[in-house]
């Protein structure tokens, strides 16, 4: 495999990963999410779960495995309540950005359009669930946070 279809390839796995995240961690929120929000929630999880799907044919069609999801996932924090709930989905949000920003740096083509558009939803989600903006949705470097870890937890 040439070099540049490796790191696609790795790209593609650890948007993969984060997908597998996200789902676990959205069935945390939804089970917290107070009423008013849990609609948006189950959009968002139903979403991620679409990617996740996309992301193993993508994996599978550039002739890798597609990494298994864990049976489980360190929160970043404890979600006790609606609020902490909403706090964990935007940061869910963030860190599928930060890998799809990875993504769109290492693809090219089709692949690059739908990792931007998958950086783009990202970033849409977070900033409904968060209130607010980031500079730069995706390039934590530049935005002046600490960049999502390669694996994300959920």
């Amino acid at each position: 495999m040439s070099e540049e279809k490796d790191r696609e390839l790795r790209a593609l796995q650890a948007a993969l990963a984060a997908e597998h995240a996200a789902v676990y961690g959205y069935g945390i929120v939804g089970g917290r999410i107070g009423a008013p929000k849990r609609s948006e929630a189950l959009t968002a999880f139903d979403a991620h779960r679409a990617r996740r799907d996309a992301l193993v044919r993508e994996v599978k069609d550039l002739g890798g495995r597609p990494v298994a999801a864990s049976a489980g996932y360190a929160l970043p924090f404890q979600v006790p309540d609606p609020a902490a709930a909403v706090r964990l989905a935007a940061e869910l949000e963030d860190r599928v950005a930060g890998v799809y920003a990875d993504l769109v740096r290492a693809a090219g083509g089709g692949r690059r359009a739908l990792a931007a558009e998958a950086l783009r939803e990202a970033a849409v989600r977070a900033v409904r669930w968060r209130g607010e903006s980031v500079a730069f949705p995706g390039l934590a470097e530049r935005a002046g946070t600490a960049p999502p870890s390669a694996a994300p937890t959920a």
